[in-house]
């Protein structure tokens, strides 16, 4: 089946089930590899900074968002490897996927924030479109 699938996660309901629907997929032939990509979108991480200024855990987020792909890997014995990157997570997603000759884009229908998918479109929607390969989205 797919051997190189690319994951794109950001710690929601909908990523979760994505990794889910990756890994399984990912069990269906030995050689599989799973690449996850994360993307922090740099508005985001102003706002987060300039509300959590002297907050310590402000860098355990990303970490807690990935506790979910990391349970499902051990779960499945599905080995991943983790790409973060920062900017617009649409098209970074996409040139990550596009030149990375990936057969595969798994992504979540939603993602953290409801209300800029809803104005600019979502992000799995600009993945779909735009992608080389096959684009699984996930409810």
């Amino acid at each position: 089946m797919y051997k190189k699938i690319l994951l794109a996660t950001d710690g929601s309901e909908h990523s979760k089930r994505a990794a889910e629907n990756a890994f399984n997929i990912a069990k269906c032939s030995p050689d599989s590899k799973i690449e996850v990509i994360y993307v922090v979108d740099h508005d985001k991480v102003k706002s987060n900074v300039l509300q959590n200024w002297n907050s310590a855990d402000l860098g355990d987020k990303q970490k807690e968002r990935m506790d979910d792909v990391d349970r499902i890997s051990r779960e499945t014995g599905v080995p991943y490897e983790i790409k973060n990157f920062q900017g617009d997570p649409g098209p970074v997603i996409v040139e990550y996927a596009n030149e990375n000759d990936f057969e595969i884009v798994v992504i979540g229908s939603r993602g953290l924030n409801v209300l800029q998918e809803f104005v600019l479109g979502s992000v799995s929607h600009k993945v779909a479109k735009r992608a080389k390969c096959p684009v699984l989205i996930v409810k």
